[in-house]
């Protein structure tokens, strides 16, 4: 569900932190590109998508590997897969953070765009991507996705997908998230899905992948559409 392991009294996860854990989640380094063995600059990116629990990070992950033609990693996917029974302990939430970048290095080895769907409330995993990205990436992007606490609410209410969180999980880490440092582009989620595409467009207009004239609103012309309907969708935990 998220970067900090082990759970809390309620049923969410511990703020325990493990900051001095593994060689893998390593400092910060430069976000240049990383030449290959050959000497050659890789023509790899990372994307690293963060925020707090139900905020709509997939929906604008989504929205970017259009943008980047790239894959998407997501840790509630990668959890599932090592664990049957997920516990959320700071042992397997290290686990769960080793194997999305180990598996995103090799997307960008091989030339591939990657986008990382996950919390990454702990700023060592944030770390961890940029450095990553230092050794093999042509670009890095960090973006960061917010959304007004009363919208999240109503969504999570009613959404159906991998996730395992909820309300209580999102006020949680919302005292645990650790401020974002440095240059990283903020979408905010709270209105309606055009206008949280309008930003991914905007931030990524370069990459020209998700053309705007070629992309609907499906609800656009509905006066009566609720707006959180036509907001983005919230299926993410981690």
């Amino acid at each position: 569900m998220s970067d900090r392991g082990g759970r809390a009294p309620d049923g969410s996860e511990s703020p325990i932190s493990n900051r001095d854990a593994a060689d893998s989640l390593a400092p910060t380094a430069s976000e240049s590109a990383a030449p290959t063995a050959d000497g050659a600059a890789s023509a790899g990116r990372l994307v690293v998508v963060c925020g707090l629990p139900g905020v709509g990070k997939t929906t604008v992950a989504e929205r970017i590997a259009d943008h980047v033609d790239g894959r998407i990693r997501r840790t509630d996917v990668i959890r599932k897969e090592l664990f049957d029974d997920p516990a959320y302990t700071d042992a397997e939430t290290e686990a769960v953070y080793t194997e999305l970048l180990a598996r995103a290095r090799e997307d960008v080895d091989a030339g591939e765009a990657v986008v990382l769907d996950a919390t990454f409330a702990d700023d060592r995993f944030r770390a961890a991507a940029r450095e990553a990205a230092a050794e093999t990436a042509a670009a890095f992007d960090l973006v960061e996705v917010a959304c007004d606490e009363g919208v999240v609410e109503r969504r999570i209410e009613r959404r159906d997908g991998i996730s395992d969180a909820d309300f209580e999980i999102h006020l949680h880490f919302k005292e645990l998230f650790d401020d974002i440092a440095g240059d990283h582009v903020v979408v905010d989620n709270s209105g309606t899905e055009a206008e949280t595409f309008a930003q991914v467009d905007a931030a990524f207009a370069d990459d020209g992948s998700a053309e705007d004239d070629d992309v609907e609103d499906p609800h656009a012309g509905d006066p009566h559409a609720d707006p959180d309907e036509r907001s983005a969708a919230v299926t993410d935990a981690e």
